[in-house]
């Protein structure tokens, strides 16, 4: 054999030594490497569920309420859920209306979230529960059993215990005439703008004042 040959022999060694390697390489981590790409690409499908199934709520809670938002609105406040999602888990609502019906939209998106509503029909009901636990948020109606200011007169009666949680009251019609509080943060009747609030005041809660 000439020399020539065996120089393009020798040469050529190192090029199939290291194809060889990254073969046997590939191989060996092939099934590792998927095992480990399988959560993750499991993990996005079912976060684009939970966010078709969080629009379907959305829109629900938009018909019961008998509100239209711009398209553009509705995308923001999904958008804010998806990346609120580490926030919102494990917090702590207290929704106070006696008729929760009206509600249940709302409430299941928040429990989708990952967060704990509890339910109570009047003010009595409502301390009751506050003296047992403590909560992140207070979602209340106005008016209830023909008492114009049952919200404020509910936030008045938690005072006694010392009760600071923030509150948001979801009605559709809020005169502040009627009664205000300092622990009143907003009042809608709007779906889109509470789950704004809510991821307002849980920002507050987690993270502090911004």
């Amino acid at each position: 054999m000439s020399e020539g040959l065996w120089i393009k022999i020798v040469g050529t060694v190192p090029s199939v030594l290291w194809v060889a390697f990254a073969a046997t390489v590939y191989l060996t981590l092939r099934t590792t490497l998927i095992q480990r790409m399988m959560p993750r690409l499991t993990a996005v499908r079912a976060l684009g569920i939970e966010v078709e199934l969080a629009a379907e709520l959305l829109d629900r809670a938009q018909e019961e309420s008998e509100t239209a938002v711009p398209p553009t609105v509705r995308r923001t406040a999904l958008g804010r859920l998806e990346h609120a999602a580490e926030l919102l888990k494990g917090g702590r609502i207290l929704w106070v209306d006696d008729h929760p019906e009206g509600n249940s939209a709302l409430v299941e998106l928040f429990r989708k979230a990952g967060m704990e509503v509890d339910l109570a029909l009047s003010t009595e009901e409502a301390t009751r529960l506050f003296r047992r636990r403590s909560y992140d948020v207070l979602i209340s109606d106005m008016t209830r059993d023909g008492d114009q200011r049952a919200g404020v007169e509910l936030l008045r009666n938690l005072e006694q215990y010392h009760v600071d949680t923030p509150a948001l009251v979801y009605a559709g019609h809020f005169d502040p005439e009627r009664g205000v509080d300092r622990r009143i943060f907003a009042a809608t009747s709007v779906p889109v703008e509470l789950v704004h609030y809510v991821i307002d005041l849980m920002e507050r809660a987690r993270l502090g004042p911004l």
